[in-house]
């Protein structure tokens, strides 16, 4: 393909693609993000190709350049976010959505929603009876904004050609020809767009201190480790709408004067490091990456850095001093990553989802990102939604929605009809919102105020068969496994209060427990050394401060009110119901239970450890749990 020599050549191929897409005048959009991928959507679309070429339909999974006639478009697109749903495959132009599709429905979509026109009703969704063709008459999308997401799930990931299309790499061009980096930097800075990796600083205020700074080489570094359990709205991102991401970071680098990108991913995300070199390749393949793109004098390299899964490598100093081959460590700060970030260069560092932002506020403008959200917080949000929740997913909604309509009308409520309890968000760094917090805007702001953080945008959602004390553990246990080790506050601190909490869980809690967990916490987080370790007791903090009755009844009670915690559960066997046939007994593998035969028999919870045999071995349900 010939290289873009200047801007008519970037709008001429721009007209071209937009032509070639109008011709495919239906179009079969296979979900290709990671979770369907790994439920057959692959499958699917290698058997929906080839039913098509049997019947001789003019399919393209490519977009082609060439003048051709009207075809039926085939492609592989990115994450729909209603994943629980996959396989997911969009049929256009109609907006129909077909869930939980089988490689057995190919030939009826090929019949009759290809050849036909038809809906097929039972691979639509349904909800309480009524069934909703269409994918934005869902529920689940109705109350979403999805801008950083409004491609994926709708063109082809892995084609550069209908990104141009839709417009792509126009805010590039506008960036390039229409603007001076000072005006870039101050529409950045003017829309208040915050960094959405969890700290909430300002973009454009970043960008400026970097490009103030005297030293001629710079960088602009993508944070997508993504380390948070539960969260993977940045992979979603870039493997369904790389491009997007790219151009963002080229603005940046044009905007502040870098000639270099890197783009951080953790390992553990394969298909969107393949997406992402395919699409550096393309843009390379056109001039659009490379030196003196479109015949300026601005010049752009990027590339990738993988990860080895270290939840360390998130923060700032600890990932570019991985990218330079160094242990993932965290430095002392000042000096900051702007003045001596990557290879002790000024350095960009975003995340994922702020690049994706960056060219809708240039093609829009700074007035149009303000009318979304709060003043304070403008935009949208992606948080993946996971836990005891109807619909879990990846979405995306204005900021300042309030966490109720996250939960209940995005999410559906909470699963089995149980109460709700609560929301861990932001990951091991943030913190628990309770029912109290329903009708609080997910705003950084808010959430700051609240005692918790956005993070980088994991919401799991708990119902009344949760555990508080558990949770804390987990987290708990998460991050001191994860601690990097350089600082004593997060290395002994974090491993004190997880013994503490482990404890507590087991039964073995004593009075004063509280009190020193309060105590580790306010030392971590006034001592630790990087924002990560600062950040470790949110977790347990907010739970204590919301739930200190659970803490409570396992320490002094030795009670687990949800019933969830193994050590603590109690095993009793009814007397009125035992029929002394003694099956739990023989069943028994630490000889817990003794009796006579045709007598209730009984259990000595000295001995016994929990593991329910006698309960599913007993045919006369005598053996209660609680």
């Amino acid at each position: 393909m010939t290289k873009l020599a200047n801007r008519n050549d970037l709008i001429e191929l721009r007209k071209v693609c937009a032509g070639a897409l109008a011709l495919e005048t239906k179009r079969i959009l296979v979900c290709a993000g990671t979770g369907c991928v790994s439920s057959g959507s692959m499958e699917i679309f290698a058997r929906l190709k080839t039913l098509m070429e049997e019947r001789n339909i003019p399919v393209s999974v490519e977009l082609q350049e060439e003048p051709h006639g009207e075809s039926v478009g085939l492609k592989e697109c990115g994450c729909h976010g209603f994943c629980e749903m996959g396989p997911l495959v969009r049929i256009e132009p109609q907006g129909w959505l077909y869930t939980k599709t089988k490689l057995e429905d190919c030939e009826e979509i090929v019949e009759r929603t290809v050849l036909r026109g038809e809906a097929i009703e039972r691979l639509a969704y349904r909800k309480n009876g009524v069934v909703y063709p269409k994918q934005e008459e869902i529920p689940f999308y109705q109350k979403q904004t999805r801008l950083v997401l409004e491609h994926c799930g709708q063109i082809d990931a892995t084609s550069i050609r209908e990104y141009l299309g839709i417009g792509g790499y126009s805010a590039l061009e506008k960036a390039l020809f229409d603007r001076t980096a000072d005006e870039v930097i101050d529409e950045i800075m003017r829309s208040n767009l915050r960094g959405r990796g969890g700290g909430g600083f300002p973009t454009g205020r970043k960008w400026a201190q970097v490009r103030r700074q005297k030293e001629p080489q710079k960088y602009i570094v993508c944070n997508g480790d993504e380390g948070d359990p539960g969260a993977f709205m940045d992979r979603s991102v870039m493997e369904g709408d790389p491009h997007r991401m790219l151009e963002g970071m080229m603005i940046a680098g044009l905007a502040c004067g870098a000639s270099e990108g890197y783009i951080y991913v953790r390992a553990e995300y394969p298909l969107a490091v393949k997406r992402l070199r395919r699409a550096i390749a393309q843009a390379q393949e056109l001039g659009l990456l490379g030196e003196h793109i479109l015949g300026t004098d601005f010049s752009f390299t990027m590339h990738i850095a993988r990860g080895a899964g270290a939840f360390v490598c998130g923060e700032g100093s600890a990932l570019t001093a991985s990218i330079e081959g160094k242990r993932g460590m965290p430095r002392v700060k000042p000096p900051r990553t702007v003045e001596h970030g990557l290879f002790d260069k000024p350095t960009v560092l975003n995340n994922v989802e702020t690049f994706a932002n960056v060219p809708l506020i240039v093609n829009r403008g700074a007035d149009w990102y303000l009318s979304i959200g709060p003043e304070n917080s403008p935009g949208t949000k992606a948080f993946a939604l996971t836990g005891n929740i109807e619909n879990t997913g990846l979405i995306e909604v204005p900021m300042g929605t309030t966490l109720r309509e996250v939960i209940f009308d995005v999410g559906g409520g909470v699963r089995d009809g149980r109460a709700f309890k609560a929301v861990q968000i932001g990951g091991p760094s943030g913190g628990c919102l309770t029912s109290a917090d329903l009708d609080l805007p997910l705003d950084f702001d808010s959430l700051k105020k609240a005692g918790a953080m956005i993070g980088s945008g994991g919401l799991v959602v708990m119902d009344d068969s949760t555990c508080m004390v558990e949770v804390a553990r987990f987290f708990m246990h998460f991050t001191q496994n994860e601690s990097c080790g350089k600082c004593v506050p997060c290395r002994e601190g974090t491993k004190r209060m997880l013994a503490i909490l482990e404890r507590i869980v087991e039964g073995k809690g004593e009075e004063g427990d509280i009190d020193l967990l309060l105590e580790l916490a306010d030392t971590i987080t006034a001592t630790a050394l990087c924002g990560l370790g600062k950040s470790a007791a949110s977790p347990v903090v907010s739970t204590i401060r919301s739930f200190r009755d659970e803490y409570e009844a396992h320490i002094r009670e030795k009670r687990c009110p949800a019933g969830s915690c193994q050590k603590l559960k109690r095993i009793w066997i009814d007397p009125a119901l035992c029929k002394g046939c003694s099956k739990c007994a023989r069943s028994c593998p630490v000889n817990a239970i003794s009796g006579q035969i045709k007598s209730p028999y009984s259990i000595d919870l000295t001995r016994c450890i929990r593991c329910g045999s006698c309960i599913e071995t007993c045919a006369f349900h005598a053996i209660l749990e609680g």
